[in-house]
């Protein structure tokens, strides 16, 4: 979890001025965020225990010369690549004035915010800051505070009468927004950072997410709340949210802020900056429900990029590698961590390779081709014609990975080029060290034919039909689908669902791409799946197969009321005996409870195992069920089905649908 906690009596909420001021529309998102943002953030050094970074305490690094400092190599170095933020993150405030507004700490910032965001204005670059969301507990003096802008507004009249507390650290209490005076409050806040001429605002702690959830941890009015805020100031602000939102309040996300935390800080609180398993990695999983969500306007933010000093990331230089790779390819925002004027050769290169930056900003989000091995590609259609292809190898051991251009919708010559190596290369495959990866752009000779669609996979399956989808082809009109060499059904979605299938018959699917005027698109790559029984498909119910090693059946909202939990380490499940007619791939459809950010169960089918990972909702919400499907090969008769991980912690299971 962040541990941000040590700056609980700094936990700010959020709001500014007051209420009668005449209200700005927003503007639109793409016109604040129009692509992911580049610059530098100071949490990284602050949270480290890297000797001699924070001689004084947690977060002593954080004072006014040093972030001058940074600025100051922020646009003598990186400026000319996009990086323009420049970012201070908790720790900046002393303690409140008497209308319960945060006051810069004058010691560490003797000459006040203002003339930071003027120093950094002069260089070109932007000034950050940061609040937590809610009305810190040193705020509130007694409810007797003044709010700034209003005549009858005080503290007390912002929260609710229990008192009740709110944000990651439940170190503020919660606004009632029901009561004007609280839109009042943060109209007061977003004015007084407009004063001081800031451009960047970090909400932190904010829910449901933090991992925590239910009402008290709900804080979407407050987001709200900043939006209009920071409108009425007349001053263009991007606005973000922290840390590990949850998924289910996406659209409030979007509508008003310019980007969200999909993870728990990236920092590790050890003696390096980052480490590769606390918790680099598990963005791989973490960022995947939230693809679709980002674009201009509000992007998905994967916190601090912490690749610039191989003395103090406490990465390989593989792992730094792969590390801006994800970032870049997710465009997600790139704001650097280290400290830069302690950055290394190759850290500077990693940070400033314009094709890859390039690739950040033309803000499309790459996807998995397959997350059920550590030998992952994933991909990106550009707008030139061109695809981005990544290759990563997340083992513990060296290992190979190749892209399969048919299922990427790639057909005929290509060009490809090694972003990183800045050099044209022969092939999709490379051998990669632990944590590795190669990043490609692959560009189709023949640019004006129609690309095939990508990545066709099932997403459901009954005894007489199949449910598709696959990745839209650029300019198609319509796609016709294809069984066994038959055409079955045509569409202008990029899915459909084929009826009138037999029964346990195994079927081969492709689909085609077409056009206006000019040929179709070749055939997708093959895709082959078996329908299950006339009377499937059938659910097994984990609480009715076998826990083991510590796994406990538990009430939830979900089928049957019951599902086992306490899975991972020795704990495991073991479904019910599936059984099928005949051999073949068949749809497996998990119903799964995880109120954590994602988590990986290693599924075993009859012996074979592979990794699972899902969606996490990140509010502490274990009583409502998700579902993931996922094709498993089973043989004629019974088949047993076992969920587990040794290695770390499972999402509870609810069952399984086949």
């Amino acid at each position: 979890m962040a541990v941000r906690a040590v700056f609980a009596g700094l936990t700010l909420l959020a709001g500014l001025l007051t209420a009668p001021a005449a209200a700005a529309e927003p503007q639109a998102p793409e016109t604040i965020a129009p692509k992911p943002y580049l610059g530098w953030s100071s949490w990284s050094l602050e949270s480290t225990n890297y000797p001699g970074v924070n001689p004084a305490g947690p977060a002593s690094w954080l004072t006014e010369q040093h972030v001058l400092q940074q600025a100051d190599v922020l646009a003598a170095k990186f400026k000319q690549h996009g990086y323009t933020y420049v970012n201070i993150d908790a720790g900046w405030a002393s303690g409140f004035d008497e209308y319960a507004r945060p006051v810069v700490n004058p010691t560490t910032f003797p000459d006040g915010m203002k003339h930071v965001a003027d120093y950094v204005h002069q260089k070109g670059l932007k000034l950050g800051s940061y609040l937590a969301v809610g009305l810190d507990l040193k705020a509130y003096h007694d409810g007797n505070s003044p709010i700034a802008g209003t005549t009858n507004c005080h503290t007390k009249d912002l929260v609710y009468p229990d008192l009740r507390k709110t944000n990651g650290w439940d170190s503020a209490y919660k606004i009632d927004f029901t009561n004007p005076c609280a839109q009042s409050y943060v109209d007061s806040l977003a004015r007084l950072l407009a004063g001081w001429d800031v451009d960047f605002l970090k909400l932190d702690g904010v829910g449901p997410g933090s991992f925590k959830g239910g009402e008290n941890h709900t804080n979407t009015s407050d987001v709200e709340a900043w939006h209009q805020a920071i409108a009425k100031t007349g001053r263009p602000m991007e606005f973000v949210v922290s840390w590990a939102l949850s998924h289910r309040q996406a659209g409030v996300w979007q509508a008003n802020t310019n980007g969200w935390r999909v993870d728990t800080d990236v920092e590790c609180y050890c003696d390096s900056l980052v480490t590769w398993n606390a918790s680099v990695k598990q963005r791989w999983n973490d960022v995947v429900q939230w693809i679709p969500d980002a674009g201009p306007g509000h992007w998905n933010n994967l916190d601090s990029l912490d690749v610039g000093s191989g003395k103090m990331d406490g990465l390989t230089p593989a792992e730094r590698q792969s590390y801006m790779t994800l970032w870049a390819i997710e465009a997600a925002p790139l704001y650097i961590g280290d400290d830069l004027t302690q950055l290394d050769d190759y850290g500077v290169k990693l940070l400033t390779n314009d094709e890859v930056i390039a690739l950040n900003q033309a803000g499309v989000p790459a996807k998995p081709v397959s997350q059920t091995t550590d030998q992952q590609v994933w991909y990106n259609r550009n707008a030139d014609g061109s695809y981005t292809v990544a290759l990563f190898n997340l083992a513990a051991t060296p290992a190979r990975v190749t892209a399969d251009l048919a299922q990427l919708g790639i057909t005929g010559p290509v060009q490809v080029r090694d972003l990183w190596a800045h050099k044209d290369v022969g092939d999709v495959a490379a051998d990669l060290p632990v944590h590795g990866s190669r990043l490609l752009k692959i560009t189709p000779r023949d640019r004006n034919a129609l690309a095939a669609p990508a990545v066709v996979h099932g997403t459901a399956a009954t005894g007489t039909s199949v449910s598709l989808a696959w990745d839209a082809s650029r300019g198609a009109l319509n796609y016709d689908v294809f069984a066994n060499g038959k055409k079955v059904a045509t569409t202008s979605d990029a899915g459909v669902t084929v009826a009138g299938l037999k029964p346990s018959t195994a079927y081969d699917f492709t689909v085609v791409a077409n056009r206006r005027h000019g040929k179709p698109s070749a055939p997708s790559k093959k895709y082959t799946v078996t329908t299950p029984a006339a009377d499937g498909p059938k659910t097994y119910e984990a609480e009715n197969g076998s826990p083991q090693g510590g796994a406990t059946v538990y009430d939830c909202a979900c089928s049957n009321g019951k599902k086992v939990g306490y899975l991972g380490g020795s704990g495991y499940v073991v479904l019910p005996t599936v059984t099928t007619a005949k051999a073949g791939t068949y749809l497996m459809q998990l119903s799964y409870v995880d109120g954590d950010s994602s988590r990986t169960g290693i599924v075993t089918v009859n012996g074979t195992s592979f990794p699972l990972p899902v969606a996490g909702s990140n509010d502490d919400d274990w009583n409502t069920p998700q579902t993931v499907t996922v094709p498993v090969y089973l043989q004629a008769g019974a088949n047993t089905v076992q969920i587990g991980n040794q290695a770390g912690y499972v999402y509870d299971v609810d069952k399984i649908t086949v």
